[in-house]
């Protein structure tokens, strides 16, 4: 019943009762309205592996299904919530990419953010589970995006990313040499070069690389990805550049433009808060406050409101 990773906000919740919880749950949910607070009590110091216990537990005592239930019970970003509580990670991601495809339009930003941030092993179960649930995931890209950008998302989808942690120095000093005349030494780009460096190479690999890069262009790689592309292809670049050098300041950065300004990309704040609030959320929490001077606590409260606010709270943990 462990968390999936061992830097979240969200922990094994001890003397774990899955009965007394759906007891609690049935309790919120009875009469007219619904007793928010219990269902955030309950479902936001559980972990993932907690809340599937709760789920069997409720269709057995009740013979109906606990996330169907709080569909009809709850509404809004709150419900969202809720609901991205109760999945398995994968099965989270894969409803979360169904959904920024579908439809007219598609929410580039979710593909980029998942298929950047997801290990070999994370993005061979979404791919798993989308195919029994929804179809083929690539085909869905491939008849979603295009061009270029096409291309990136299709090669973080074969997850085969090297996942050692072996340096070769010479490939280092060839690879930014190659990124470097692929991009900033000619006119035009040769995005090709850039897409098989970043989306194959190894973490450590790759932070030598950018090194490198550094050395022979004068600057960072992000600033020369910037300079030379533009839109999504532009945005999947640096995010991979920026999963590879810290994923827990990634995910800072995503958060803090989702609320900065005016209005807020709930998409966004709700997918990275579910998904990462038992993974690395303490890091994440960290990193946001080196890197504006505010706690994510305190953005998080000055954006949002009423149960919402007080569940992403919650997921967030103390100041």
């Amino acid at each position: 019943m462990a968390a999936i990773g061992n830097r979240g906000t969200v922990t094994e919740a001890s003397g774990f009762d899955p009965e007394a919880d759906v007891q609690k749950l049935r309790e919120a949910m009875k009469g007219v309205g619904t007793d928010e607070a219990a269902v955030i009590d309950v479902l936001a110091h559980r972990t993932i592996a907690q809340r599937q216990r709760i789920k069997e537990a409720f269709k057995q005592a009740v013979g109906k299904d606990l996330a169907g239930e709080l569909n009809t019970e709850l509404s809004g970003n709150f419900r969202s919530v809720v609901l991205g509580l109760l999945m398995l990670a994968p099965v989270y991601d894969a409803y979360e990419l169904r959904n920024a495809m579908k439809g007219a339009g598609t929410e580039e930003a979710c593909l980029i953010d998942i298929l950047a941030s997801r290990t070999n092993d994370e993005i061979k179960a979404i791919c798993a589970f989308y195919k029994k649930e929804y179809g083929n995931l690539e085909k869905d890209v491939c008849g979603d995006t295009s061009g270029m950008f096409q291309r990136v998302l299709v090669s973080l989808l074969t997850a085969g990313r090297d996942e050692g942690d072996k340096v070769d120095e010479a490939l280092a000093a060839q690879d930014a040499k190659e990124i470097y005349e692929a991009g900033e030494a000619r006119w035009g780009t040769d995005e090709v070069k850039f897409l098989t460096v970043l989306c194959v190479r190894n973490r450590n690999h790759l932070l030598r690389v950018f090194e490198e890069y550094k050395k022979i262009s004068g600057r960072e790689i992000e600033d020369s990805i910037k300079r030379e592309m533009s839109g999504c292809l532009e945005d999947a670049f640096l995010a991979i550049v920026k999963c590879m050098r810290s994923k827990p300041a990634f995910f800072a950065e995503r958060l803090y433009k989702s609320m900065k300004g005016l209005g807020t990309t709930d998409s966004i704040l709700i997918r990275i808060m579910v998904s990462r609030a038992e993974i690395d959320m303490l890091d994440i929490k960290a990193e946001f406050l080196k890197m504006y001077g505010k706690t994510l606590h305190s953005f998080i409260k000055g954006d949002t409101s009423g149960d919402y606010r007080k569940i992403l709270l919650e997921l967030c943990g103390g100041e």
